[in-house]
């Protein structure tokens, strides 16, 4: 298994430089196709980390699979995520819907004191 983590506090620039990460490292595990989903995801699990956790503390998990890719977001917040009915007209909520439709697998679990929020995006392979 290879893979990259990191800690650090979510500013104004880091979901630029985070999809920059995951672009380098899906590129050199030859899974470009991967890169927009993957990008897409990481980007709105992080602004959920700006929008609803003090101090904006998190860490993320870039793990490389045989099938594809696994990316993990962290944070000390142990409430729990709210996922917004669709038909709702609310301003916000719809990232997770949208990591939800970007990604093959996409879960919560408990990780004291707080979270991790991950997914999972399969290569596709040839027939």
């Amino acid at each position: 298994m290879t893979c990259h983590a990191m800690d650090f506090s979510v500013g104004t620039h880091s979901a630029q430089h985070i999809r920059r990460i995951v672009r380098i490292y899906l590129r050199q595990w030859d899974m470009p196709e991967l890169t927009e989903a993957a990008e897409l995801a990481v980007t709105e699990l992080l602004a959920n980390v700006v929008r609803h956790v003090p101090g904006r503390r998190c860490t993320l998990l870039i793990v490389r699979q045989d099938r594809g890719v696994r990316v993990e977001v962290g944070d000390p917040d142990p409430r729990p995520l709210v996922v917004r009915n669709p038909e709702q007209l609310d301003e916000g909520g719809r990232g997770l819907l949208l990591v939800q439709a970007v990604t093959d697998r996409w879960g919560v679990r408990p990780s004291p004191p707080g979270k991790t929020v991950w997914f999972e995006c399969d290569a596709k392979t040839g027939t």
